[in-house]
């Protein structure tokens, strides 16, 4: 997943509006270290669809707003993954 990804930029921004801490949320969805939350903020990974259902309802987001989200971002991920595979494909014709 790429650093500047629309998902990891919104959950940060979300959970720093709800005034919470990456501590604070990992505490509330039973996880010992903030390191997951930080991983999903900077798009080393993405939390699973149950957990983006959780994190709406913690950061007062409407979930239909969630789901935009991660389906802009899947589609951009799709798009740079097909765009990569097009032209090296492409180049060894």
């Amino acid at each position: 997943m790429k650093n500047d990804n629309k998902l990891a930029s919104f959950l940060k921004e979300k959970r720093s509006q709800s005034g919470l801490s990456q501590k604070d949320v990992a505490t509330k969805l039973g996880y010992s270290t903030s390191q997951f939350i930080s991983n999903w903020e900077r798009g080393i990974s993405q939390p699973p669809i149950h957990t983006l259902r959780t994190l709406a309802q913690m950061y007062n987001v409407g979930a239909e707003q969630m789901f935009q989200v991660l389906l802009e971002n899947t589609m951009i991920q799709v798009q740079e993954e097909l765009k990569k595979k097009f032209y090296s494909e492409n180049e060894a014709v």
